[in-house]
């Protein structure tokens, strides 16, 4: 039994995803640099022998996190395989967030942005999977690693962030008004949402560095507050996918076990 969606609701999807690729591309007109000022942190301290250890330290979370995931999404069901590549890439962030911390520089940035687009694109196709359709799961996947792994590798080779920046933000667009407007096939889809806002607090601790540092009276910057707030965010996912059950009004509609 195929799903069928109401296409109108599949046109604003398409909008919603791609409407701002084609504004930071053409509406934008001009390419989005790298801030130098972004490798300053706040907190420089080091500790251990371990230049920037809050920053450094902090990404321990990252793999605690994946690691925890990656096992739940064994036993989920649904889009195995693009949940256990989400949570890949969320555990491989500690290795590369390390590297880009122990010297801070766009030649290590790199290594710091790339598990990250993994992640962010196995989360995409993921939702896509258990909202519109179950045979979307792997071509989905693989298109949009491709493609998020491509968009760091453009920054790295042409300076321009645009892509990139679209790889991190069509997931967090897409999650409200897929819960939204499309049945899902599993419960608690709530957690997506609370890891939505947790990570646009990370985001927002990232971009007030310095303000928190000096807040808390340098016991905490916040680069540091971003890391452990954007792997509470990936918790959530976790616990959704730890809770959730097949919802009994979509238990007729074909089910990606891949099991």
């Amino acid at each position: 039994m195929t799903p069928r969606h109401p296409p109108a609701r599949l046109a604003a999807l398409l909008l919603i995803v791609f409407g701002p690729l084609v504004w930071l591309l053409v509406g934008h007109g001009r390419p989005i640099l790298q801030d130098p000022g972004y490798h300053l942190f706040a907190d420089t301290r080091g500790c251990l022998g371990i230049n920037h250890f809050g920053d450094v330290a902090s990404n321990l979370a990252f793999l605690v996190v994946g690691i925890a995931g990656w096992l739940a999404a064994r036993q989920a069901g649904g889009a195995r395989r693009s949940w256990q590549a989400f949570f890949a890439g969320v555990a491989l962030v500690f290795p590369g967030s390390v590297w880009y911390h122990l010297s801070p520089s766009d030649a290590t940035l790199l290594w710091d942005r790339l598990p990250m687009t993994v992640a962010f694109m196995g989360l995409f196709a993921a939702l896509l999977s258990e909202h519109l359709h179950a045979r979307l799961e792997i071509p989905v996947l693989i298109a949009a690693v491709f493609a998020g792994i491509a968009s760091a590798l453009w920054w790295q080779s042409s300076g321009d962030l645009r892509i990139y920046i679209w790889v991190q933000g069509a997931p967090l667009l897409a999650i409200p008004y897929l819960i939204a407007a499309f049945p899902g096939r599993y419960s608690h889809r709530l957690w997506l949402l609370w890891g939505v806002g947790l990570y646009l607090l990370a985001k927002l601790a990232e971009a007030r560095d310095h303000e928190i540092f000096a807040l808390t009276g340098m016991m905490l910057s916040g680069h540091t507050l971003k890391h452990l707030l954007a792997a509470a965010a990936a918790y959530c996912v976790v616990i959704m996918l730890k809770k959730r059950m097949l919802n009994q009004r979509q238990s007729l509609t074909p089910v990606a076990s891949s099991q």
